[in-house]
């Protein structure tokens, strides 16, 4: 599992980016991904995978620390 703080999220839309701890790439993640949480705030520290999406990266399994 990988470890990062929230970037960015929008509650009303939904979705936001993480940024991973190990690479300090941008992780997009979608508000049903979140597993323990029911929105994330900016710096917020997560625990996460990632997925291959059509985009991107995408963060899955997200879990609040």
């Amino acid at each position: 599992m990988k470890t990062g703080k929230i970037k960015f999220f929008n509650e009303s839309k939904g979705y936001g980016f993480i940024v991973d701890d190990e690479t300090q790439k941008d992780v997009f993640v979608h508000i049903s991904e979140l597993g323990n949480a029911t929105t994330l705030t900016q710096n917020d520290a997560v625990r996460f995978e990632v997925k291959m999406g059509k985009k991107g990266l995408n963060a899955v399994n997200v879990v609040k620390l």
